[in-house]
C-alpha cells in the first residue's frame, strides 16, 4: 500500500487524460504532487489542478523519478515503451491500453468485481476495454447471485472511444453535412454524421469478428474467472458524441425474473436503475455522459427462451469516465492509504 503518493498522468492533454485529472481532484486522491505527461507537441501546456496550474512535460524515460503511481492513456506502444523506466523508478503502471490485458501476469481489473486482483500487479495493472466494463459491471452482481452461463452483447459506441480528435471530428462533420459542404474523414474512415456502422478496428479473418467484440470476449473471462462463459459481441459505432450504450442478452444457471434482477442491481455498486416503463424512459447516452454509474434499464424477460433463464436490458455509460478514467483511478484507490 502506497501512502501520500507522487502521481503522474501520461496522455494527460488527451481525452481520457482530462477526465484522470477531473476524477483525482473530485475523489480527493491523496496526491503528493501531480505530474502531467504528454508528446513533444504538447509540452508547455498548463492544466489546472486543485486551484493551480501545473505545467506539462514531455513523456520521457526520466519522468518516472519519484513517482509511485503511473497512470498511462496515450496508447498501447507508448505503454509498452515506457513500461520499463516505470518499473525501473519503482512506480506501478496503470495502464488503459489493451497492450497488457492479457498477459497473464497482468491483473485486468474491475473494482467493483475483482479488486483483490490489482494487489497481486509486478508493477503493472491493466484497465479494461470500455465496452468490456460497462456491460459487464451490471452483470457480476447478478453472476454472483446466479451464474450467467452466456452474454449477446450488441454495442452502440461513441466517439469518445476513438478519442478527442474522433468527438470534434464529428462536430465538424456534422455542421458540414447540415450545411451540404464537402467534408474529408480523417480519424474514422466511414461518412459519421446520422450514419452507423461496424465498429472501425480490425476483422479477424478466421472468426469474423472484429478486435472490439474479441476483446468483450476475451477481457470477460478473464475478469470473471470464468473460461467457461460463453460470450458474442456486435460492436456498432454511432453518432454520439460520448457514452456507449449496450443491448445485453444473458443467460443465466437457474431461473431468473426481471424482478430479481432489479433487486440485486438495486444495491449494486456503480449502478443506477433507470427503467420507467410507463414513461417509456430508459438509459440514454445522453443522461450517462457526465456521470460515474452506470445505468441499466429495459429489463425485461427475453421471450425467445422459455426456461425462464435469460434476461434482456439495455445499459448506458460514460465511456471516458467509468469505461476509461473513472476506473483506472478506482484502482489507484485500491492501492493507496487513506
Amino acid at each position: 500500500m502506497i501512502s501520500n503518493p507522487v502521481v503522474a498522468i501520461a496522455g494527460a492533454t488527451g481525452a481520457v487524460g482530462v477526465e484522470m485529472i477531473r476524477c483525482l481532484e473530485e475523489r480527493n486522491f491523496p496526491v503528493k504532487e501531480l505530474k502531467l505527461l504528454a508528446s513533444a507537441r504538447s509540452a508547455g501546456k498548463t492544466m489546472r489542478f486543485r486551484g493551480k496550474d501545473i505545467l506539462v512535460e514531455e513523456l520521457t524515460d526520466a519522468s518516472f523519478a519519484g513517482v509511485d503511481i503511473a497512470f498511462f492513456s496515450a496508447g498501447g506502444g507508448i505503454s509498452k515503451r515506457f513500461l520499463k523506466a516505470v518499473k525501473d523508478a519503482g512506480a506501478v503502471m496503470i495502464d488503459n491500453s489493451s497492450a497488457f490485458r492479457m498477459d497473464p501476469d497482468v491483473p485486468l481489473v474491475i473494482p467493483e468485481i475483482n479488486p483483490e486482483a490489482a494487489l497481486n500487479h509486478k508493477g503493472v495493472i491493466a484497465n479494461p476495454n470500455c465496452s468490456t466494463i460497462i456491460a459487464i459491471t451490471p452483470l457480476w452482481p447478478i453472476h454472483k447471485v446466479n451464474r450467467v452461463k452466456r452474454i449477446v452483447a450488441a454495442t452502440y459506441q461513441a466517439a469518445s472511444g476513438a478519442g478527442a480528435a474522433a468527438m470534434e471530428e464529428l462536430e465538424q462533420a456534422t455542421r458540414a453535412f447540415l450545411n451540404g459542404e464537402p467534408f474529408e474523414q480523417k480519424i474514422i474512415p466511414h461518412p459519421y454524421p446520422f450514419n452507423v456502422f461496424s465498429h472501425n478496428s480490425n476483422v479477424d479473418p478466421e472468426t469474423g469478428y472484429n478486435e472490439e467484440e474479441l476483446k468483450m470476449v476475451k477481457e470477460t473471462k478473464k475478469i470473471f474467472g470464468d473460461n467457461d462463459i460463453r460470450v458474442t459481441a456486435t460492436c456498432v459505432r454511432v453518432p454520439v458524441l460520448r457514452a456507449h450504450s449496450e443491448a445485453l442478452d444473458f443467460e443465466c444457471e437457474k431461473p431468473i425474473t426481471p424482478g430479481q434482477v432489479r433487486e440485486i442491481l438495486s444495491s449494486a455498486p456503480g449502478i443506477k436503475i433507470v427503467d420507467d416503463v410507463a414513461g417509456n424512459y430508459f438509459p440514454m447516452p445522453k443522461d450517462a455522459s457526465g456521470q460515474d454509474d452506470i445505468l441499466v434499464g429495459r429489463i425485461r424477460q427475453d421471450i425467445s427462451d422459455p426456461s425462464g433463464h435469460s434476461i434482456a436490458m439495455f445499459v448506458a455509460g460514460d465511456q471516458l469516465l467509468k469505461g476509461a478514467a473513472l476506473n483506472a483511478v478506482q484502482i489507484g484507490e485500491i492501492l493507496v492509504k487513506r
